[in-house]
């Protein structure tokens, strides 16, 4: 039986999601964010009705495939069910209605809201004119707090920590909404960074700003096709041909590196390959089933840890 001031301490925890946001990382405190991948485990095998009668807006401004869907199958597996579209040109946008109105009147049939947006900023703007929770699935160039936890539950699963360890970060730092979210969290837990990108995608100013001011550990690398040794995981990503504003800029980096055997043959030890998907080419088939290849973990982990949070933020978390 769990002790009672621990019990007192996760009904505090768990209430103090019910109805609220999470549009950003920095929406959760570190005491939250370990809350959530605590209560994760215990989610990974509960398929139960937890939230039947529930209803999910997931409104998809921007194409996706692993966050829609998972969400969807999360609200699934706890008895709710879907609404939504995953082409905005088939919703009233396409007619010109503005996304306050949108979110004002999706509001009326659901009892919480997923939302993807290319614009920096429109999960926020979603979250004020919402009287329903807001999950940020991804925002321009910003944050993708799902992902990162996730991301981090992945993590913890395979190292059995999150804290004290050594990350690369290789290829679009600077457009990589889910290399922002991820690095600004393990920031909170002490570990070192390796950011290995072309020069023009490396990560942006001010992220590299707050992790200076925190005294984090990170050194810049700008050959990607020199991969640093002395790292637990490298993360890579995909470059971003959507985000950049001059083709010819895309075109230049388009093959700037590439993981496979050959690659990680530098290694006296097992690394964790992880990436947010889709890939293109920047990641071998042939690592698909190396040991450390974490990938599509990643994605199957998105339905736990997606469960989780729709559960506490309707407040039936158990």
């Amino acid at each position: 039986m769990m002790p009672a001031k621990e019990a007192r301490s996760r009904k505090g925890l768990a209430e103090s999601f019910i109805g609220r946001d999470i549009v950003s990382m920095r929406d959760l405190s570190t005491e939250q964010v370990l809350f959530i991948l605590d209560l994760a485990e215990e989610y990974e095998e509960m398929n139960e009705p937890l939230l039947k009668g529930r209803i999910l807006a997931n409104l998809f401004f921007e194409p996706s495939t692993r966050t829609r869907l998972s969400f969807q199958a999360a609200m699934g597996r706890l008895g709710g069910s879907c609404i939504g579209f995953a082409d905005a040109s088939n919703s009233s946008v396409s007619k010109g209605e503005s996304l306050a109105d949108t979110i004002r009147v999706v509001e009326n049939y659901c009892d919480i809201i997923v939302i993807r947006h290319k614009f920096e900023g429109a999960a926020r703007l979603a979250a004020d004119y919402s009287a329903r929770p807001v999950l940020n699935a991804g925002d321009g160039t910003n944050q993708h707090p799902t992902q990162t936890l996730l991301d981090l539950f992945t993590i913890r699963k395979i190292h059995g920590r999150i804290d004290d360890l050594r990350v690369a970060f290789l290829g679009d730092l600077r457009y990589g909404r889910t290399v922002h979210s991820l690095i600004e969290t393990l920031a909170r837990f002490e570990c070192q960074f390796v950011l290995v990108s072309p020069p023009q995608l490396r990560l942006p100013s001010e992220i590299l700003d707050d992790l200076a001011a925190l005294g984090v550990r990170c050194r810049e690398e700008f050959d990607p096709s020199i991969l640093p040794r002395d790292v637990d995981i490298l993360y890579t990503t995909r470059i971003q041909k959507e985000r950049f504003p001059d083709p010819i800029d895309y075109e230049r980096v388009k093959n700037a590196f590439k993981l496979d055997r050959e690659a990680l043959s530098i290694y006296d030890k097992t690394v964790t390959v992880m990436h947010p998907l889709p890939r293109v080419n920047e990641i071998s088939t042939d690592l698909d089933d190396y040991e450390g290849a974490a990938y599509f973990k990643q994605a199957k982990n998105g339905i736990t840890v997606r469960k989780t949070l729709l559960s506490i933020l309707l407040g039936a978390a158990q």
